[in-house]
Protein backbone atom coordinates (compact mmCIF):
# COMPACT_ATOMS: atom_id res chain seq x y z
CA UNK A 1 0.00 0.00 0.00
CA UNK A 2 1.04 3.63 -0.07
CA UNK A 3 2.28 5.81 2.13
CA UNK A 4 -0.62 7.31 2.83
CA UNK A 5 -1.76 3.93 4.54
CA UNK A 6 1.11 4.49 6.76
CA UNK A 7 -0.40 7.87 8.09
CA UNK A 8 -4.48 7.02 8.04
CA UNK A 9 -5.19 4.28 10.06
CA UNK A 10 -9.12 4.79 10.79
CA UNK A 11 -11.50 2.27 9.86
CA UNK A 12 -12.15 4.29 6.50
CA UNK A 13 -9.49 3.58 4.69
CA UNK A 14 -9.20 -0.38 5.84
CA UNK A 15 -12.94 -0.84 5.04
CA UNK A 16 -12.59 0.38 1.99
CA UNK A 17 -9.21 -1.47 0.49
CA UNK A 18 -10.47 -4.91 2.56
CA UNK A 19 -14.33 -3.99 0.39
CA UNK A 20 -12.24 -3.43 -3.30
CA UNK A 21 -10.00 -6.76 -2.28
CA UNK A 22 -12.60 -8.91 -1.72
CA UNK A 23 -14.44 -7.56 -5.25
CA UNK A 24 -11.77 -8.51 -6.75
CA UNK A 25 -10.89 -11.68 -5.51
CA UNK A 26 -14.53 -12.79 -5.84
CA UNK A 27 -14.11 -11.76 -9.83
CA UNK A 28 -17.47 -10.48 -10.17
CA UNK A 29 -19.66 -7.78 -9.87
CA UNK A 30 -21.08 -6.32 -6.87
CA UNK A 31 -24.95 -6.33 -7.36
CA UNK A 32 -26.30 -3.86 -9.63
CA UNK A 33 -22.79 -3.32 -11.55
CA UNK A 34 -23.36 -5.42 -14.78
CA UNK A 35 -24.96 -2.88 -16.61
CA UNK A 36 -22.01 -1.08 -16.34
CA UNK A 37 -20.12 -1.19 -19.82
CA UNK A 38 -16.97 -0.40 -20.44
CA UNK A 39 -12.85 -1.03 -21.05
CA UNK A 40 -9.41 -0.05 -21.46
CA UNK A 41 -8.96 3.33 -23.40
CA UNK A 42 -6.78 6.10 -23.80
CA UNK A 43 -3.48 4.77 -24.25
CA UNK A 44 -1.99 1.89 -26.27
CA UNK A 45 0.78 -0.45 -24.06
CA UNK A 46 1.26 -2.30 -27.17
CA UNK A 47 3.16 0.36 -29.34
CA UNK A 48 5.14 1.38 -26.27
CA UNK A 49 6.25 -1.92 -25.77
CA UNK A 50 7.15 -2.68 -29.37
CA UNK A 51 10.46 -1.25 -27.82
CA UNK A 52 10.78 -4.38 -26.06
CA UNK A 53 11.46 -6.17 -29.30
CA UNK A 54 13.95 -6.42 -31.59
CA UNK A 55 14.08 -3.39 -34.47
CA UNK A 56 13.88 -4.09 -37.68
CA UNK A 57 16.77 -4.57 -39.39
CA UNK A 58 15.67 -4.04 -42.93
CA UNK A 59 15.72 -1.33 -45.34
CA UNK A 60 13.39 1.50 -45.03
CA UNK A 61 10.01 1.39 -46.49
CA UNK A 62 9.74 5.27 -47.09
CA UNK A 63 12.51 7.53 -46.85
CA UNK A 64 11.52 11.39 -45.53
CA UNK A 65 13.80 14.72 -45.32
CA UNK A 66 12.96 17.45 -43.57
CA UNK A 67 15.14 20.00 -41.51
CA UNK A 68 14.04 18.81 -37.96
CA UNK A 69 12.57 16.17 -36.12
CA UNK A 70 10.56 15.86 -32.95
CA UNK A 71 10.87 13.03 -31.69
CA UNK A 72 7.40 12.65 -28.89
CA UNK A 73 4.23 14.80 -29.06
CA UNK A 74 4.10 15.41 -25.26
CA UNK A 75 3.91 18.88 -23.87
CA UNK A 76 7.72 19.60 -24.49
CA UNK A 77 7.46 18.78 -27.95
CA UNK A 78 4.25 20.85 -28.89
CA UNK A 79 6.25 23.56 -27.25
CA UNK A 80 9.17 23.21 -29.21
CA UNK A 81 7.08 22.94 -32.53
CA UNK A 82 5.66 26.57 -31.40
CA UNK A 83 8.80 27.68 -30.64
CA UNK A 84 9.80 26.84 -34.16
CA UNK A 85 6.95 28.15 -35.90
CA UNK A 86 7.35 31.39 -34.61
CA UNK A 87 10.66 31.61 -35.72
CA UNK A 88 9.31 31.00 -38.87
CA UNK A 89 10.34 27.87 -39.58
CA UNK A 90 8.01 24.95 -41.11
CA UNK A 91 10.39 22.58 -42.28
CA UNK A 92 9.81 19.60 -39.16
CA UNK A 93 7.86 16.49 -38.47
CA UNK A 94 6.63 15.93 -35.29
CA UNK A 95 6.24 11.52 -34.35
CA UNK A 96 3.78 11.05 -32.03
CA UNK A 97 3.31 7.40 -30.88
CA UNK A 98 -0.52 7.62 -30.03
CA UNK A 99 -2.91 8.55 -31.85
CA UNK A 100 -3.44 12.15 -30.65
CA UNK A 101 -0.56 14.24 -29.22
CA UNK A 102 -0.16 15.72 -25.59
CA UNK A 103 0.93 13.17 -23.77
CA UNK A 104 0.15 13.36 -20.12
CA UNK A 105 -1.83 16.26 -21.50
CA UNK A 106 -4.68 14.84 -23.63
CA UNK A 107 -8.36 14.78 -23.30
CA UNK A 108 -11.19 11.93 -24.67
CA UNK A 109 -14.63 11.57 -24.67
CA UNK A 110 -16.92 9.83 -23.03
CA UNK A 111 -20.93 10.26 -24.06
CA UNK A 112 -20.25 12.77 -25.95
CA UNK A 113 -18.65 14.27 -22.83
CA UNK A 114 -15.01 15.50 -22.66
CA UNK A 115 -13.01 14.90 -19.70
CA UNK A 116 -8.97 14.51 -18.86
CA UNK A 117 -7.02 11.92 -19.96
CA UNK A 118 -4.17 12.85 -17.40
CA UNK A 119 -3.29 16.15 -16.46
CA UNK A 120 -6.57 18.61 -15.38
CA UNK A 121 -5.42 21.73 -14.54
CA UNK A 122 -3.07 24.62 -14.68
CA UNK A 123 -2.12 26.76 -11.69
CA UNK A 124 -1.73 30.62 -12.58
CA UNK A 125 1.93 30.71 -13.65
CA UNK A 126 4.28 32.78 -11.87
CA UNK A 127 6.97 35.21 -13.82
CA UNK A 128 9.66 32.75 -13.49
CA UNK A 129 7.40 30.42 -16.17
CA UNK A 130 7.37 33.21 -18.75
CA UNK A 131 6.64 31.22 -22.05
CA UNK A 132 3.63 29.80 -20.21
CA UNK A 133 2.71 33.02 -19.43
CA UNK A 134 3.12 34.24 -23.13
CA UNK A 135 1.45 31.22 -24.50
CA UNK A 136 -1.84 31.71 -22.21
CA UNK A 137 -1.65 35.56 -23.65
CA UNK A 138 -1.80 33.92 -27.11
CA UNK A 139 -4.53 32.04 -26.53
CA UNK A 140 -6.51 34.52 -25.21
CA UNK A 141 -6.44 33.08 -21.41
CA UNK A 142 -4.44 36.41 -19.94
CA UNK A 143 -4.55 40.22 -21.12
CA UNK A 144 -3.50 43.51 -19.34
CA UNK A 145 -5.91 45.63 -18.05
CA UNK A 146 -5.66 48.81 -16.66
CA UNK A 147 -2.03 47.91 -15.72
CA UNK A 148 -3.31 44.45 -14.00
CA UNK A 149 -3.36 41.10 -15.71
CA UNK A 150 -7.11 39.51 -15.56
CA UNK A 151 -8.02 35.80 -17.00
CA UNK A 152 -10.58 34.71 -18.50
CA UNK A 153 -13.51 33.79 -16.25
CA UNK A 154 -14.72 31.13 -18.22
CA UNK A 155 -11.66 29.35 -17.81
CA UNK A 156 -10.53 29.87 -14.25
CA UNK A 157 -11.98 27.42 -12.12
CA UNK A 158 -15.73 27.68 -10.72
CA UNK A 159 -16.47 27.93 -6.98
CA UNK A 160 -16.74 25.85 -5.47
CA UNK A 161 -13.41 24.18 -6.28
CA UNK A 162 -12.34 21.72 -3.60
CA UNK A 163 -14.05 19.41 -1.04
CA UNK A 164 -13.33 16.53 1.48
CA UNK A 165 -15.58 13.56 2.84
CA UNK A 166 -14.28 12.77 6.22
CA UNK A 167 -16.63 11.24 8.97
CA UNK A 168 -19.58 10.86 6.91
CA UNK A 169 -19.75 14.51 5.77
CA UNK A 170 -18.30 16.99 3.26
CA UNK A 171 -15.98 19.80 4.00
CA UNK A 172 -14.90 22.77 2.12
CA UNK A 173 -11.44 22.13 1.09
CA UNK A 174 -8.85 19.24 1.51
CA UNK A 175 -7.05 20.18 4.17
CA UNK A 176 -8.65 18.26 7.39
CA UNK A 177 -10.57 20.94 10.01
CA UNK A 178 -13.91 18.90 10.41
CA UNK A 179 -14.10 18.13 14.26
CA UNK A 180 -9.84 18.34 14.39
CA UNK A 181 -8.56 19.24 17.78
CA UNK A 182 -6.33 22.14 18.88
CA UNK A 183 -3.27 20.01 19.00
CA UNK A 184 -3.93 19.51 14.86
CA UNK A 185 -4.33 22.90 14.43
CA UNK A 186 -1.18 23.82 16.28
CA UNK A 187 0.82 21.42 13.71
CA UNK A 188 -0.31 22.59 10.91
CA UNK A 189 0.48 26.47 12.28
CA UNK A 190 3.74 25.02 12.97
CA UNK A 191 4.17 23.42 8.86
CA UNK A 192 2.69 26.88 8.11
CA UNK A 193 5.67 28.66 9.85
CA UNK A 194 8.37 25.99 8.45
CA UNK A 195 7.12 26.86 4.54
CA UNK A 196 7.45 30.37 5.32
CA UNK A 197 10.75 29.70 6.55
CA UNK A 198 11.79 27.69 3.56
CA UNK A 199 10.45 30.60 1.37
CA UNK A 200 13.04 32.83 3.06
CA UNK A 201 15.88 30.73 2.97
CA UNK A 202 15.79 30.10 -0.51
CA UNK A 203 13.88 30.30 -3.84
CA UNK A 204 11.72 27.57 -4.76
CA UNK A 205 10.88 28.05 -8.79
CA UNK A 206 8.47 26.28 -11.39
CA UNK A 207 10.57 26.00 -13.68
CA UNK A 208 13.03 24.60 -11.40
CA UNK A 209 15.65 25.68 -13.11
CA UNK A 210 15.12 29.19 -11.97
CA UNK A 211 15.49 27.97 -8.22
CA UNK A 212 18.47 28.92 -6.15
CA UNK A 213 20.25 25.39 -5.48
CA UNK A 214 20.86 26.80 -2.30
CA UNK A 215 22.76 24.16 0.57
CA UNK A 216 19.38 23.97 2.42
CA UNK A 217 17.34 22.56 -0.63
CA UNK A 218 20.24 20.49 -1.23
CA UNK A 219 20.00 19.35 2.74
CA UNK A 220 16.53 19.04 1.98
CA UNK A 221 16.74 16.86 -1.29
CA UNK A 222 19.70 14.52 0.37
CA UNK A 223 16.02 13.02 3.00
CA UNK A 224 12.59 11.65 2.35
CA UNK A 225 9.90 14.24 3.04
CA UNK A 226 8.74 11.95 5.96
CA UNK A 227 12.37 11.76 7.55
CA UNK A 228 12.19 15.61 7.17
CA UNK A 229 8.50 15.70 9.17
CA UNK A 230 9.65 13.49 12.12
CA UNK A 231 12.97 15.24 12.26
CA UNK A 232 10.54 18.69 12.50
CA UNK A 233 8.20 16.83 15.08
CA UNK A 234 5.37 16.96 12.79
CA UNK A 235 3.32 13.93 13.46
CA UNK A 236 -0.11 14.36 13.62
CA UNK A 237 -2.15 12.13 11.53
CA UNK A 238 -4.33 14.45 9.30
CA UNK A 239 -1.63 16.57 8.83
CA UNK A 240 0.50 14.13 7.72
CA UNK A 241 -2.56 12.82 5.61
CA UNK A 242 -2.53 15.67 3.39
CA UNK A 243 0.78 15.73 2.73
CA UNK A 244 0.76 12.78 1.56
CA UNK A 245 -2.15 13.41 -0.30
CA UNK A 246 -0.47 16.42 -2.42
CA UNK A 247 2.44 14.36 -3.10
CA UNK A 248 0.66 11.33 -4.35
CA UNK A 249 -1.61 13.91 -6.37
CA UNK A 250 1.20 16.18 -8.14
CA UNK A 251 4.26 13.03 -8.20
CA UNK A 252 2.67 10.12 -8.04
CA UNK A 253 4.18 9.32 -4.84
CA UNK A 254 3.73 9.76 -1.37
CA UNK A 255 5.77 11.64 1.24
CA UNK A 256 7.93 8.14 2.04
CA UNK A 257 9.23 8.32 -1.35
CA UNK A 258 9.87 12.12 -2.60
CA UNK A 259 12.26 14.12 -1.09
CA UNK A 260 12.04 16.84 1.23
CA UNK A 261 13.14 19.34 -1.16
CA UNK A 262 9.84 18.00 -3.80
CA UNK A 263 7.48 18.16 -0.37
CA UNK A 264 8.16 21.44 0.57
CA UNK A 265 8.66 22.79 -2.99
CA UNK A 266 5.08 21.55 -3.38
CA UNK A 267 3.75 24.57 -1.77
CA UNK A 268 6.97 27.03 -1.57
CA UNK A 269 7.24 27.41 -5.59
CA UNK A 270 3.22 28.46 -5.71
CA UNK A 271 0.87 29.54 -3.11
CA UNK A 272 2.62 28.42 0.14
CA UNK A 273 0.95 26.82 3.00
CA UNK A 274 -1.82 28.87 5.21
CA UNK A 275 -3.25 26.90 8.50
CA UNK A 276 -7.34 27.67 8.74
CA UNK A 277 -6.93 29.98 11.10
CA UNK A 278 -4.80 32.32 8.73
CA UNK A 279 -7.84 32.29 6.15
CA UNK A 280 -6.34 30.48 3.49
CA UNK A 281 -3.26 30.65 1.21
CA UNK A 282 -2.25 33.35 -1.68
CA UNK A 283 -3.52 30.77 -4.24
CA UNK A 284 -4.08 32.92 -7.32
CA UNK A 285 -6.18 29.92 -8.58
CA UNK A 286 -6.23 27.68 -11.55
CA UNK A 287 -7.48 27.73 -15.04
CA UNK A 288 -9.44 23.96 -16.15
CA UNK A 289 -11.60 22.60 -18.58
CA UNK A 290 -13.99 19.82 -18.96
CA UNK A 291 -10.92 18.20 -21.02
CA UNK A 292 -8.58 18.87 -18.54
CA UNK A 293 -5.08 20.36 -20.24
CA UNK A 294 -6.22 18.46 -23.39
CA UNK A 295 -7.50 21.95 -24.04
CA UNK A 296 -4.08 23.57 -24.27
CA UNK A 297 -2.55 20.69 -26.13
CA UNK A 298 -5.58 20.97 -28.69
CA UNK A 299 -4.68 24.36 -29.60
CA UNK A 300 -1.13 23.92 -29.19
CA UNK A 301 -1.22 20.84 -32.17
CA UNK A 302 -4.15 22.48 -34.67
CA UNK A 303 -1.92 24.53 -36.68
CA UNK A 304 1.01 21.57 -37.44
CA UNK A 305 -1.60 20.30 -39.79
CA UNK A 306 0.47 17.89 -42.03
CA UNK A 307 3.80 18.32 -39.97
CA UNK A 308 2.22 15.89 -36.97
CA UNK A 309 3.19 12.46 -37.81
CA UNK A 310 0.69 10.28 -34.67
CA UNK A 311 0.70 6.52 -34.26
CA UNK A 312 4.45 6.89 -35.19
CA UNK A 313 7.10 3.98 -32.86
CA UNK A 314 10.58 5.68 -33.00
CA UNK A 315 12.46 3.19 -32.20
CA UNK A 316 15.94 4.15 -33.11
CA UNK A 317 17.78 7.79 -33.29
CA UNK A 318 21.59 8.22 -35.03
CA UNK A 319 23.34 11.47 -34.81
CA UNK A 320 26.44 12.08 -36.85
CA UNK A 321 28.73 14.92 -37.42
CA UNK A 322 26.32 15.70 -40.79
CA UNK A 323 22.92 15.21 -39.60
CA UNK A 324 20.50 13.10 -37.76
CA UNK A 325 18.60 9.94 -38.42
CA UNK A 326 15.07 8.49 -36.89
CA UNK A 327 13.43 5.34 -37.68
CA UNK A 328 9.95 4.92 -36.80
CA UNK A 329 7.33 2.31 -37.56
CA UNK A 330 4.06 3.35 -38.68
CA UNK A 331 1.28 1.76 -36.85
CA UNK A 332 -1.17 1.80 -39.07
CA UNK A 333 0.34 0.52 -42.27
CA UNK A 334 3.34 -1.17 -40.61
CA UNK A 335 5.69 0.57 -42.87
CA UNK A 336 8.97 1.38 -41.77
CA UNK A 337 9.82 5.01 -41.90
CA UNK A 338 13.15 7.07 -42.34
CA UNK A 339 13.38 10.57 -41.36
CA UNK A 340 16.55 12.19 -42.51
CA UNK A 341 17.35 15.91 -40.57
CA UNK A 342 19.81 18.34 -39.92
CA UNK A 343 18.87 18.07 -36.30
CA UNK A 344 16.43 16.54 -33.96
CA UNK A 345 14.49 17.62 -30.67
CA UNK A 346 14.12 14.41 -28.75
CA UNK A 347 11.13 14.75 -26.46
CA UNK A 348 10.89 11.39 -25.49
CA UNK A 349 10.58 9.69 -21.32
CA UNK A 350 14.31 9.64 -20.82
CA UNK A 351 14.35 6.22 -20.12
CA UNK A 352 13.00 6.09 -23.90
CA UNK A 353 15.57 8.13 -25.42
CA UNK A 354 18.51 6.27 -23.83
CA UNK A 355 17.19 3.09 -25.27
CA UNK A 356 16.35 4.43 -28.78
CA UNK A 357 19.72 6.43 -28.94
CA UNK A 358 22.32 5.22 -30.78
CA UNK A 359 25.94 6.10 -28.72
CA UNK A 360 23.44 8.17 -26.30
CA UNK A 361 25.36 10.83 -23.93
CA UNK A 362 26.51 10.24 -20.84
CA UNK A 363 24.92 12.32 -19.07
CA UNK A 364 21.74 10.76 -20.79
CA UNK A 365 22.11 7.38 -19.45
CA UNK A 366 22.67 8.84 -16.07
CA UNK A 367 18.72 10.50 -16.13
CA UNK A 368 17.73 7.08 -17.32
CA UNK A 369 19.15 5.00 -14.78
CA UNK A 370 18.36 6.85 -11.95
CA UNK A 371 14.76 7.96 -12.83
CA UNK A 372 11.25 6.23 -11.38
CA UNK A 373 8.42 6.22 -12.61
CA UNK A 374 4.63 6.41 -11.25
CA UNK A 375 2.26 4.02 -12.51
CA UNK A 376 -1.38 6.01 -12.54
CA UNK A 377 -5.20 4.72 -13.10
CA UNK A 378 -7.71 6.74 -14.10
CA UNK A 379 -11.00 5.86 -14.67
CA UNK A 380 -14.17 7.75 -16.40
CA UNK A 381 -17.42 7.09 -14.89
CA UNK A 382 -20.10 8.58 -17.59
CA UNK A 383 -23.20 9.19 -15.28
CA UNK A 384 -26.85 9.29 -16.17
CA UNK A 385 -27.58 11.52 -13.46
CA UNK A 386 -26.41 13.82 -10.60
CA UNK A 387 -25.58 11.82 -8.17
CA UNK A 388 -27.46 12.19 -4.28
CA UNK A 389 -25.22 14.36 -2.00
CA UNK A 390 -23.97 13.56 1.75
CA UNK A 391 -24.25 16.01 4.26
CA UNK A 392 -21.81 19.26 4.46
CA UNK A 393 -20.14 21.21 1.05
CA UNK A 394 -21.60 21.31 -1.68
CA UNK A 395 -20.88 19.46 -5.22
CA UNK A 396 -16.85 20.90 -6.25
CA UNK A 397 -14.64 20.54 -9.16
CA UNK A 398 -12.33 18.39 -6.92
CA UNK A 399 -14.15 15.69 -4.84
CA UNK A 400 -11.43 13.87 -2.37
CA UNK A 401 -12.43 10.85 0.06
CA UNK A 402 -10.31 11.21 3.67
CA UNK A 403 -8.33 8.01 3.30
CA UNK A 404 -9.19 6.25 0.46
CA UNK A 405 -6.24 4.32 -1.64
CA UNK A 406 -7.82 7.01 -4.90
CA UNK A 407 -7.13 10.47 -5.02
CA UNK A 408 -10.77 11.68 -5.71
CA UNK A 409 -12.54 12.56 -8.94
CA UNK A 410 -13.31 15.79 -10.88
CA UNK A 411 -16.31 16.64 -12.76
CA UNK A 412 -16.22 17.00 -16.62
CA UNK A 413 -19.09 19.27 -16.21
CA UNK A 414 -18.48 21.76 -12.86
CA UNK A 415 -17.71 24.58 -15.61
CA UNK A 416 -20.81 24.08 -17.51
CA UNK A 417 -22.91 27.00 -16.93
CA UNK A 418 -26.02 24.85 -16.91
CA UNK A 419 -28.45 25.88 -14.20
CA UNK A 420 -29.48 22.25 -13.42
CA UNK A 421 -27.42 19.17 -13.25
CA UNK A 422 -27.30 16.95 -15.48
CA UNK A 423 -25.82 13.61 -16.98
CA UNK A 424 -21.84 13.96 -16.53
CA UNK A 425 -18.59 12.11 -16.27
CA UNK A 426 -16.36 12.03 -13.37
CA UNK A 427 -12.92 11.42 -13.61
CA UNK A 428 -11.20 8.79 -11.11
CA UNK A 429 -7.51 9.48 -10.41
CA UNK A 430 -5.50 6.53 -8.73
CA UNK A 431 -1.65 6.54 -8.27
CA UNK A 432 -0.11 3.14 -7.35
CA UNK A 433 3.59 3.35 -6.80
CA UNK A 434 3.41 2.37 -3.31
CA UNK A 435 1.12 -0.19 -4.10
CA UNK A 436 2.83 -3.64 -4.33
CA UNK A 437 3.49 -4.54 -8.12
CA UNK A 438 1.56 -1.60 -8.95
CA UNK A 439 3.02 -1.63 -12.57
CA UNK A 440 2.09 -5.40 -12.84
CA UNK A 441 -1.28 -4.82 -11.23
CA UNK A 442 -2.35 -1.79 -13.11
CA UNK A 443 -1.98 -3.26 -16.29
CA UNK A 444 -3.00 -7.37 -15.60
CA UNK A 445 -5.59 -6.52 -13.52
CA UNK A 446 -8.99 -7.35 -15.62
CA UNK A 447 -11.27 -4.20 -16.41
CA UNK A 448 -14.62 -5.60 -13.87
CA UNK A 449 -11.97 -6.12 -10.93
CA UNK A 450 -10.85 -2.69 -11.33
CA UNK A 451 -14.19 -1.08 -11.79
CA UNK A 452 -15.70 -3.34 -9.13
CA UNK A 453 -13.09 -1.79 -6.55
CA UNK A 454 -13.58 1.75 -7.78
CA UNK A 455 -17.45 1.36 -7.23
CA UNK A 456 -17.08 0.13 -3.46
CA UNK A 457 -14.38 3.17 -3.03
CA UNK A 458 -16.02 6.20 -3.86
CA UNK A 459 -19.80 4.20 -2.75
CA UNK A 460 -18.52 5.14 0.44
CA UNK A 461 -19.39 9.33 -0.66
CA UNK A 462 -22.09 8.06 -3.27
CA UNK A 463 -24.10 4.87 -2.65
CA UNK A 464 -26.05 5.18 -5.26
CA UNK A 465 -23.17 5.65 -7.77
CA UNK A 466 -23.09 2.12 -9.23
CA UNK A 467 -26.71 2.42 -9.79
CA UNK A 468 -26.20 6.25 -11.85
CA UNK A 469 -22.77 4.96 -13.43
CA UNK A 470 -23.95 3.53 -17.21
CA UNK A 471 -20.51 3.52 -17.97
CA UNK A 472 -16.76 3.29 -17.10
CA UNK A 473 -13.60 3.86 -19.04
CA UNK A 474 -10.44 3.01 -17.98
CA UNK A 475 -7.26 5.10 -18.50
CA UNK A 476 -3.68 2.98 -17.85
CA UNK A 477 -0.49 5.11 -17.41
CA UNK A 478 2.32 2.78 -16.84
CA UNK A 479 5.00 5.30 -16.34
CA UNK A 480 3.10 8.57 -15.77
CA UNK A 481 5.61 10.54 -14.32
CA UNK A 482 8.94 11.02 -12.97
CA UNK A 483 9.15 10.85 -9.32
CA UNK A 484 11.22 13.13 -7.56
CA UNK A 485 12.83 10.82 -4.91
CA UNK A 486 15.85 12.38 -2.86
CA UNK A 487 19.03 13.13 -5.46
CA UNK A 488 16.96 14.48 -8.02
CA UNK A 489 17.77 18.20 -6.90
CA UNK A 490 21.17 17.48 -6.45
CA UNK A 491 21.38 15.32 -10.28
CA UNK A 492 19.36 18.55 -11.51
CA UNK A 493 22.66 20.61 -10.40
CA UNK A 494 25.03 18.20 -12.05
CA UNK A 495 22.94 18.16 -15.63
CA UNK A 496 23.72 22.03 -15.73
CA UNK A 497 26.74 22.17 -14.94
CA UNK A 498 27.64 19.33 -17.25
CA UNK A 499 26.12 21.44 -20.55
CA UNK A 500 29.00 22.33 -22.06
CA UNK A 501 26.79 24.21 -25.01
CA UNK A 502 24.25 26.78 -23.44
CA UNK A 503 22.32 28.53 -26.03
CA UNK A 504 19.34 30.69 -23.78
CA UNK A 505 16.25 30.94 -25.55
CA UNK A 506 13.33 33.55 -24.45
CA UNK A 507 12.93 31.83 -21.35
CA UNK A 508 15.97 32.30 -20.32
CA UNK A 509 16.49 28.68 -19.49
CA UNK A 510 19.23 26.46 -20.26
CA UNK A 511 18.89 24.12 -23.60
CA UNK A 512 19.92 20.76 -22.76
CA UNK A 513 22.26 20.09 -26.05
CA UNK A 514 25.62 18.05 -25.67
CA UNK A 515 28.92 17.89 -26.99
CA UNK A 516 28.28 14.29 -27.08
CA UNK A 517 25.40 14.77 -29.16
CA UNK A 518 25.70 18.11 -31.07
CA UNK A 519 22.63 17.54 -33.28
CA UNK A 520 20.06 16.38 -30.55
CA UNK A 521 18.38 18.78 -28.28
CA UNK A 522 16.49 17.21 -25.28
CA UNK A 523 13.30 18.22 -24.23
CA UNK A 524 11.32 16.17 -21.60
CA UNK A 525 9.61 16.51 -18.10
CA UNK A 526 12.03 14.21 -17.00
CA UNK A 527 14.83 16.36 -17.07
CA UNK A 528 12.93 18.79 -14.54
CA UNK A 529 12.89 15.52 -11.71
CA UNK A 530 9.18 15.58 -11.95
CA UNK A 531 6.03 16.17 -14.88
CA UNK A 532 4.05 19.25 -14.45
CA UNK A 533 2.82 21.68 -17.64
CA UNK A 534 5.43 24.17 -16.85
CA UNK A 535 8.24 22.48 -16.74
CA UNK A 536 7.68 20.20 -20.10
CA UNK A 537 6.96 23.18 -22.08
CA UNK A 538 9.73 25.22 -21.33
CA UNK A 539 12.09 23.05 -21.63
CA UNK A 540 10.57 22.24 -25.07
CA UNK A 541 10.40 26.12 -25.53
CA UNK A 542 13.73 26.62 -24.97
CA UNK A 543 14.65 23.84 -27.48
CA UNK A 544 12.40 25.10 -30.13
CA UNK A 545 13.80 28.41 -29.82
CA UNK A 546 17.23 27.15 -29.88
CA UNK A 547 17.45 25.17 -32.75
CA UNK A 548 14.95 27.86 -35.16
Amino acid sequence: MGAGARVSTGWRRRSLLAAGAALAAAGCAPRGLAHIEGGFAGVSHERGHRLRQPWPTRAPDVTHRVHTVIAGGGVAALAAARALRLAGHDDFALLELEDTAGGNSRGMQVGGIACPVGAHYLPLPGDDARAVQELLEELGLRRRVAGRWQYDERALCHSPQERLFIDGHWQDGLLPVQGVGAATLAQYRRFADAVAAARRAAHYAIPVQKSTFAPVQFAQDAITFEVWLDTQGLTDAHLRWYLDYCCRDDYGAGIASVSAWAGLHYFASRHGFAAPSEGGGDDAGLLTWPEGNGWLSQRLAAPLEGRLRAGRVVGRIEHGRHGVSVDALDVASGRLERWQARQAIVALPAWVAARVIESPPEALRQRAASLRTAPWLLAQLQLRAPLDDRPGAAPSWDNVLYGAPGLGYVDARHQSLAPVPGPTVLTYYRALDGEPGGRERLLQTPWSAWRDTIVAELGAAHPDLGQKTARMELVRHGHAMAIPAPGTLQEISRLRTSIQRQKLSQSEHPTLIFDAAPRLAFAHADWSGYSVFEEAFTLGHAAGAALS
